[in-house]
């Protein structure tokens, strides 16, 4: 058969493939509905405005309230490195994390090459996502009211996890402290890395604005 041509002579492009662009054909991730109306908030974005940027600014003695910091964005990673073997490992936390978020993970890749751990630079290692808005909150209060308190044997977050500049990162163990994980479809059960940058100028005002919220920080003695 005949290539069609266009009207310049040269060969007609294919059509674009609705899954084009996705790093995996996950439909459960890709057309998970979770967007929202236009000016509504979250339950927690909802008690920070109107009881928790009150607190604080009467805590620091804030001049005005948009002066009190608030939460940017939150940054979380699956590192694969088994992946390089076993590229399955790679579908399922791409997957897991999709379904945790209610959004479309990118895939990481390795920056430099590492000889001894047969590491090439622009192998895929991991997987991640950068929440903000209604996804940001939503996600930060699940974390907070379910799956910490899922966590075995849990005694508290550590109050030092900081940068210096008011971001907080913290480790999971295990994902499957999130009941949107399905244990029966991971070959094994990852972790992940979740970094919370903030708009604190000091650790002090994010440990205090984080501890309105409802993180879990130790008590001082155990700190």
């Amino acid at each position: 058969m005949a290539q069609a041509r266009s009207k310049s002579g040269g060969a007609t492009p294919p059509k674009k493939n609705d899954a084009a662009g996705y790093a995996y054909k996950f439909k459960r991730v890709r057309d998970a509905g979770v967007g929202r109306p236009s000016g509504t908030k979250s339950r927690l974005e909802r008690r920070f405005l109107d009881e928790i940027v009150g607190k604080l600014q009467e805590e620091f003695k804030y001049a005005n309230p948009m002066q009190v910091p608030r939460v940017e964005k939150i940054v979380i990673n699956i590192g694969l490195g088994e992946a390089i073997k076993t590229p399955k490992l790679l579908e399922q936390g791409f997957e897991s994390l999709g379904l945790i978020t209610g959004q479309r993970p990118v895939v990481t890749r390795a920056k430099k090459s590492i000889a001894g751990f047969k590491l090439r630079e622009g192998m895929k290692i991991g997987c991640m996502v950068t929440l903000r808005s209604h996804q940001m909150w939503e996600f930060l209060d699940r974390l907070l009211n379910v799956a910490l308190p899922r966590t075995r044997d849990f005694r508290g977050l550590s109050r030092k996890a900081f940068d210096g500049r008011g971001n907080y990162t913290l480790g999971v163990k295990e994902i499957l402290i999130f009941p949107e994980v399905d244990i029966e479809r991971l070959d094994k059960v990852p972790g992940m890395n979740i970094c919370i940058h903030t708009s604190a100028k000091t650790d002090d005002e994010s440990r205090a604005m984080l501890g309105h919220l409802g993180m879990p920080f130790r008590q001082v003695s155990g700190g």
